[in-house]
C-alpha cells in the first residue's frame, strides 16, 4: 500500500530567487533534516540562453524527499509560496512492506513540518553573507523559448530530478511542471527518487476558497493538525474538486460547489484521519444533502407556530472557549405532544436547522474570536424529566434523530452540559448511549442535583454572566419554556403532509385511522411465539370508541377500500369477516375499554397462544347493519353520502419478547418495556393478561 503526504501551502515572505538560492543551500547535506543523508552532483548544464539550468544529484534518503512547486504570493510578487508532495512505495522488507512505509512517512511528515524554518534558515545565512537581492532571469533579447506570445510575460520554474541512482535539477521558463512523485525503495537505506518544482506564473490566491491550503490558513480557521491530518485533508479536498466538476449550460466543465474545509475536517476527524472511510462517509452525507436539499433548508424551513411555543430550546450566547452555546430543557419538554402534534418528519427538520444555524455560527465566532472554533456546546436540563418522557415510541423517534444527526454533523458537539439529572436519568442514558459516537459519549458531563453550582460546575465552561437565569444565574435566558403540548395541535399523517418538503422519512411512527359507524377499524398482528407482549399507544382524536383485542383461528383478509367521487377517502381496514362467529373462528382476549375524544391510552397483553391478534377500534353505539348482500364497507361507503361521523385515531403498536418486557406501566427498565401515562390523573382497566392506562 502506498503511503501519500500533500502538504499546505507555506509562504515565504521573500523573492523566488532568494528562496532558490537557499534550497540549494541544502546540498550536499543538510543537518536539518534528519531524513537526507547527502548528496552527489553528477553533471551540471545551463541552457544556451540561461532559461534552463539542469542538476543532476544522486541522494541518499532514509525515507524520501519532497516534491516543491513554487507559486507567487497574491499578496506581493516578492513572496514565495510552497507546496510539497510525496508518496513512499516499499516493495520488499520482509512481510513488513505496509508497517514500514506507515512509520517511515511519520517520521518523513514530522521532518517536513520544519522544512520551512529549514528554508529560512539558509535565507538568514544568505543574509548574513551579504545576498539580500539575486535579479531575475531574463531572455537575451533575441531568443524567446518556442512557442511563446512575444508579448506575454516569460515564467520561471525550477526543477529538479533524482532517481535511485541519479538527480538532476532544471531552470525552465515556459510553465509549472510538476509530476506526481513515486519512491520506489527496495530495502531499507536505498535512495529515492525526488522531484522538485518551482513555478512563477500565475497564481491562485490562498484563501478558503483557492484550490490550495495555505498553511497559516489552517492554523488560523482549521486548528493545529498534523501533517499526516494536513496532508489527508488536502487530498480528500483535491478528490471532491476533481469529482464535482461538471458541465455547464454552454457546455464547459464548471466545478460544483463542495463543502467548506471544517467540514471536512470533521468527517475526516470522525473516522480519525482514515481517508477512505472518511470519504465514504461525506460521499453518503454529500448525497443526503442533495437529495433532500438540506442546503437550503434554513432558508426554506419555517417552524410551526406549536414548535416555536413549546419547543424549549434555543442558542444563548456562548461559552468560555467561544463555542456557541445551546440550551434544552429537556425536562419541561412535553415531547410525546410534540410528536403527536408535529410529526417526526418535522422535529428532525427542526433539528437539521438548529445544526446548520450551529456550524453557520461557529463560522461567525472563528472570525470574531480569532481562532478556530467548529463545534458548538449544548447545556441540557433535566429539570422534570419523568417517565412521560421515556415512552417507547418518542425514544424511537430519538434514536432515528440521533442516527441522521451523527451521520451528517460528525464532530459538532464540542461539550454537553447535563444539569439538574434526575433518579431516572440512567434509564434514558441505557436507551440513548449505544446509538452515540463512542467520541461523542467522551464530552459529556453529568451534574445531579445543584452539583453544577460547585467547583468544577458550570463556571468551569460558562462565564459566570451568561449561565442562566433559571439556574441560578444573572443573565436573562429567553429560551422557551416548554410545557404541555395541547391536544387540539395532535394532527393525524395525513393532516401533516406537506407536498413542498421532500420527505426525509418514508415511514412515521404513529398511523391513523379513521372509524366509522358499522365500520372499525382493525389491524392484525402475527405472534410466532407465546408469552410475547402486544403494547399499544392511542390517542382519540374524534368521536368516542370502544377498543377490543381479539385472537382469532384463521387468516382474515383485508378489506380496505376508497371512497370515489364526492365521498371523503376512508382510511378504514377491517378483518373479522361477516361469516365469522365470536367464540368459534375468534375469542375475545380483553374486556372492551371504551374510550372518549380527547383520551390516551397506553397499555400491554402478554399473549398466551401464538397465531393471528387483531385490534379493533369501533365507534360506540354500533348496531348491525341488516341485509346480508353488503359488507361493511360497502355499508359506509354508502352512508358516506350523507355525511355519516365517523371517529379518528393516531396509534401505535408494537410486538416485544417475553424476556425483553420488564416492569410495571410506570417504570422503564430497559429499551423495551411498558408504556407510561402521560399524566398523574389516569384511569385503568385491566386483566391477568393485559392492562390499559388511560390519560386525559
Amino acid at each position: 500500500m502506498v503511503q501519500k503526504y500533500q502538504s499546505p501551502v507555506r509562504v515565504y515572505k521573500y523573492p523566488f530567487e532568494m528562496v532558490m538560492a537557499a534550497y540549494e543551500k541544502r546540498f550536499p547535506t543538510c543537518p536539518l533534516i534528519p531524513v537526507f543523508l547527502g548528496s552527489e552532483v553528477l553533471s551540471d548544464v545551463t541552457s544556451d540562453d540561461g532559461s534552463v539550468h539542469i542538476i543532476e544529484r544522486s541522494c541518499k534518503l532514509s525515507v524520501d524527499a519532497p516534491r516543491l512547486l513554487k507559486k507567487v504570493h497574491p499578496d506581493n510578487e516578492d513572496w514565495t509560496c510552497f507546496e510539497q508532495s510525496a508518496s513512499l512505495d516499499i516493495k520488499s522488507f520482509f512481510g513488513f512492506e505496509n508497517t514500514v512505509e506507515k512509520i517511515a512517512m511519520k517520521q518523513y511528515t514530522a521532518n517536513i513540518k520544519r522544512g520551512k524554518e529549514v528554508i529560512e534558515y539558509y535565507l538568514n545565512e544568505l543574509m548574513q553573507e551579504g545576498i539580500t537581492e539575486i535579479p531575475r532571469w531574463v531572455p537575451p533579447k533575441d531568443k524567446r523559448p518556442l512557442n511563446s506570445d512575444p508579448s506575454a510575460p516569460i515564467p520561471s520554474t525550477f526543477r529538479s530530478t533524482t532517481s535511485p541512482s541519479s538527480s538532476s535539477s532544471s531552470l525552465t521558463r515556459p510553465k509549472p511542471a510538476g509530476s506526481p512523485l513515486h519512491l520506489d525503495l527496495s530495502s531499507p537505506g536505498n535512495s529515492s527518487r525526488d522531484v522538485t518544482s518551482f513555478s512563477a506564473g500565475s497564481s491562485e490566491p490562498s484563501t478558503p476558497d483557492a484550490d490550495k491550503l495555505d498553511a497559516d490558513y489552517i492554523e488560523r480557521y482549521l486548528g493545529q493538525l498534523t501533517p499526516m491530518q494536513e496532508s489527508c485533508l488536502i487530498q480528500l479536498r483535491a478528490w471532491l474538486q476533481e469529482t464535482h466538476k461538471g458541465k455547464s449550460e454552454t457546455g464547459e466543465w464548471k466545478a460544483e460547489k463542495i463543502p467548506k474545509d471544517e467540514h471536512i475536517l470533521r468527517f475526516l476527524r470522525a473516522r480519525d484521519f482514515h481517508l477512505e472511510k472518511a470519504r465514504d462517509m461525506l460521499c453518503h452525507s454529500l448525497s443526503w444533502r442533495k437529495q433532500f436539499q438540506v442546503d437550503y433548508i434554513l432558508e426554506t424551513w419555517a417552524p410551526p407556530d406549536c414548535l416555536v411555543e413549546y419547543y424549549a430550546g434555543g442558542w444563548h450566547h456562548h461559552d468560555r472557549e467561544g463555542r456557541p452555546l445551546y440550551i434544552l430543557r429537556l425536562g419541561q419538554m412535553d415531547t410525546k405532544g410534540l410528536v403527536k402534534a408535529l410529526g417526526e418528519e418535522a422535529l428532525l427538520r427542526h433539528v437539521l436547522s438548529i445544526n446548520e444555524e450551529g456550524q453557520k455560527r461557529c463560522e461567525e465566532n472563528t472570525k470574531i474570536f480569532g481562532r478556530p472554533i467548529s463545534s458548538w456546546t449544548c447545556l441540557v436540563d433535566l429539570e422534570g424529566l419523568n417517565m412521560r418522557h421515556l415512552w417507547r415510541p418518542g425514544v424511537k423517534a430519538l434514536l432515528r434523530i440521533i442516527e441522521v444527526v451523527e451521520a451528517n454533523y460528525p464532530e459538532t458537539l464540542g461539550r454537553l452540559l447535563i444539569v439538574r439529572a434526575p433518579r431516572v436519568f440512567p434509564v434514558l442514558w441505557t436507551l440513548v448511549s449505544p446509538f452515540i459516537n463512542d467520541n461523542t459519549r467522551q464530552k459529556f458531563l453529568v451534574y445531579s442535583g445543584n452539583n453544577y453550582q460547585g467547583p468544577g460546575g458550570l463556571a468551569d465552561y460558562i462565564d459566570p454572566e451568561i449561565i442562566p437565569d433559571f439556574l441560578g444565574g444573572d443573565c436573562l435566558c429567553h429560551v422557551p419554556e416548554g410545557g404541555q403540548v395541547p391536544k387540539s395541535y395532535y394532527q393525524t399523517e395525513e393532516d401533516l403532509d406537506n407536498p413542498d418538503h421532500i420527505r426525509l422519512w418514508a415511514d412515521t411512527i404513529y398511523q391513523s385511522a379513521q372509524v366509522f359507524k358499522g365500520a372499525p377499524h382493525e389491524i392484525m398482528i402475527e405472534i410466532v411465539e407465546g408469552s410475547s407482549v402486544i403494547t399499544w399507544d392511542f390517542d382519540i382524536l374524534k368521536g368516542d370508541v370502544v377498543f377490543n383485542i381479539f385472537h382469532s383461528k384463521r387468516t382474515p383478509q383485508p378489506v380496505k377500500r376508497e371512497a370515489s367521487g364526492l365521498a371523503p377517502v376512508v382510511n378504514n381496514v377491517q378483518l373479522i369477516d361477516r361469516s365469522w362467529v365470536l367464540g368459534v373462528d375468534y375469542s375475545m382476549v380483553e374486556s372492551p375499554l371504551t374510550c372518549h375524544e380527547g383520551e390516551s391510552i397506553q397499555g400491554s397483553h402478554i399473549t398466551r397462544w401464538p397465531g393471528i391478534y387483531i385490534l379493533q377500534w369501533k365507534a360506540t353505539g354500533h348496531t348491525p347493519t341488516s341485509g346480508p348482500s353488503l359488507s361493511r364497507v360497502d355499508d359506509v361507503l354508502a352512508s358516506l353520502q350523507g355525511s355519516t361521523p365517523r371517529c379518528k385515531v393516531m396509534f401505535y403498536t408494537e410486538v416485544l419478547a417475553s424476556h425483553d418486557f420488564r416492569g410495571s406501566m410506570s417504570s422503564l427498565e430497559s429499551c423495551h418495556s411498558r408504556f407510561s401515562q402521560l399524566s398523574a390523573g389516569t384511569t385503568s382497566s385491566s386483566q391477568s393478561q393485559g392492562s390499559s392506562l388511560i390519560s386525559r
